[in-house]
Formats: C-alpha cells, structure tokens, sequence
C-alpha cells in the first residue's frame, strides 16, 4: 500500500503540502484518511513484538549495533541521497525553480522550514519512521531493562478481551504530546511498548485470534465514520472525530493481531523473496511516485483517475526494478539497510 497511499497525497483536501499537488479528490484522500490511523501504527507494534524475540537472540548491546546498522545508516544515507530528489521535485513543481537538481543541494541544506519539503527545503520524507524508531528503539531499551528488573521470573499472562480494548484509551490523548509534524513520538512510543510487552504474548494473541472479526467490524465502522466526519460531512466535528479515528487505530491493530495469527502464518518462495527486499522497496518507492507523478502530470491532468492510477504502476515497476539492483550490490544493500 506504500505507493497508493503515497501517490493519494497529491490530491489531499485538507490542504497539506506535497511535492506534487493536483486538484483535490475527496474520493482519493479518504484512502488516506481510512488507512492512516493504523497504517503506521502497526508497523510500531510489530516492531516492539519483534524486539521481544529479538532480544531473545542479541544482548542489549548487540541490538542497539544492529539499529544503527539497520535504521541510522539508511536514515542518513536516504536523506542525503534520495530527499533532495523529492525536496527538487517539489520546489520545481510548485515553485518554478529553474536551476540544476545538484545546484538545488544548497537549497536542501539550508532551507528549514516545516521539514515537509514540499517548498524545496530540507526533509526526511518517509524515513522519518526509521528516526522515530531509531530513537524509541534506544528508549525502550532502558525502559525495557528497568520493567523487567521488577518483573523477573515472572510467568506469561492472560488478559480479557475488554481489558485489551481498554489499553487503547490512552491514545486520543498522545496525538499531540512529543509530535513533530503530526506525529507524535508519544502515541508510537507507547504502541511499542505494548507490542513488546502485551502483544508478543501468545496467551493475548489467542484471545484476539478469538476475537478477531469482532475488533476488524469495529476498526471498518470506526474508519468508515472518521472519513464521514473528515472528508464528506463538511463539518468539523473536533473531539468526536478524534475518538472515531483512535477507535479505529486501536481496533484495527487489535484485528491485524488476530487475522494476522490465522491468516498471514506462511512462508514459501514468494514470501522469502519479498522480505529480503521489503526495505529497499520501502527506501526507494516514494522517490518513483513522485516522479512519475510529475512526469505525467501534464499528460493525464484532465483525467483524475488516470493521473492517479498510471503513475502507481510505473512506480511499482520502476521500484521493483530498482529494488533488485540495489539488493544486488552489497555496498547498496549495506547503505539503504537491507539484510
């Protein structure tokens, strides 16, 4: 979903800057806002989940190595390498600069701005997910050794399912603590912690397999009432629609848990192939959207749904080909983090 939810960003109606910005589609930007309350979420709590078996295998300091090697170098490396292409696209889409793509290397250093980059200055485009987890990664740790200093020896625990939806009240309130561009190191920080702490449990992951089309009816209905009140009622509704977009964060990730258990439990070629190129496709799509998006731009403007259907599939292809040749070259594939 990286490169359809990215390329709906162009067409948002809330009026958010974007490298490229076409004329705004409420169809288009309600992909954006039914995705977005869990979209990045889960990947916060898969990854507090996945540090539990991972400190299984590592000592606290051979996993702290393996963050730099695997988030802080390809953060610095795609920052440096591909965000001046997107922050060139933008100041040239939406603000006429006519200079070359190297001279503008200036313009990205030393224009700070809203970190967006959406008028040619410095950002960090999608890999602000690897600074936030960089640096929750080295918070957690401490936080991880001073809980489990207390709760040594202790056995695995069950916990009832309306005590696991009540875990999920806490998260309207962190939207705006520690947030830095409408991302709040608060609310990812805590989805870590539960996803190390209650998620990687399998007595709790039973209980949401049980439970599992119950939470996905509430995340669809919550998801479905967030996008009426955000896009289509022409009102603002405040408070009521930051509940509806929380309920819908927390029921989703609770029917991911338990779909995921039942459903998403394989392996085989296809897969294998896939996950050993998962981060470099992560690395590189965001750049091909854009870019396709700005050469189509003055071919297809007239026709909404090819402007956003045809640079998708390009990008796929150009991101999967580019992909493949990075994962091919072991200094790429040391630089952009991928195993």
């Amino acid at each position: 979903m990286l490169i359809p939810y990215h390329a709906a960003q162009a067409f948002n109606v809330w009026g958010e800057p974007n490298y490229i910005t076409f004329t705004p589609d409420k169809s288009i930007s309600s992909l954006i806002v039914f995705l977005s309350p869990f979209y990045m979420p889960i990947m916060f709590v898969l990854a507090g989940m996945s540090t539990k078996y991972a400190l299984r295998k590592r000592s606290r300091g051979e996993f702290l190595k393996e963050r730099v090697k695997r988030l802080l170098i390809p953060l610095i490396f795609g920052t440096l390498v591909l965000c001046p292409i997107l922050s060139y696209i933008g100041d040239k889409y939406n603000y006429g600069y006519d200079d070359s793509f190297f001279e503008h290397y200036k313009v990205f250093f030393t224009k700070l701005t809203d970190l967006i980059g959406a008028d040619g200055g410095f950002n960090i485009g999608q890999f602000w997910f690897l600074l936030y987890l960089f640096v929750i990664s080295l918070v957690s740790v401490g936080i991880i050794v001073l809980v489990e200093h207390f709760r040594k020896g202790t056995k695995e625990y069950s916990m009832p399912f309306w005590g696991l939806c009540l875990l999920g009240i806490p998260i309207p309130l962190l939207y705006q603590v520690l947030s830095v561009g409408g991302k709040s190191f608060a609310e990812f920080l805590y989805l870590f912690l539960f996803g190390y702490f209650v998620f990687s449990n399998d007595k709790v992951i039973n209980t949401l397999v049980r439970f599992r089309f119950l939470t996905l009816a509430l995340g669809v209905v919550a998801g479905i009432v967030d996008v009426y009140m955000f896009i289509w009622s022409g009102k603002d509704f405040g408070v009521a629609n930051t509940i509806a977009k929380a309920i819908s964060e927390w029921f989703w990730i609770l029917a991911w848990i338990g779909i995921g258990q039942r459903r998403l439990e394989f392996g085989g070629k296809v897969s294998a192939y896939l996950s050993k190129r998962a981060f470099l496709f992560f690395s590189l799509h965001f750049v091909w959207t854009v870019l396709f998006q700005y050469w189509f731009s003055g071919i297809l403007e007239t026709n909404v749904a090819l402007l956003y259907i045809v640079p998708i599939l390009c990008a796929y292809v150009a991101t999967f080909a580019c992909t493949e040749m990075c994962y091919r070259i072991p200094v790429l594939r040391f630089l952009m983090g991928a195993k």
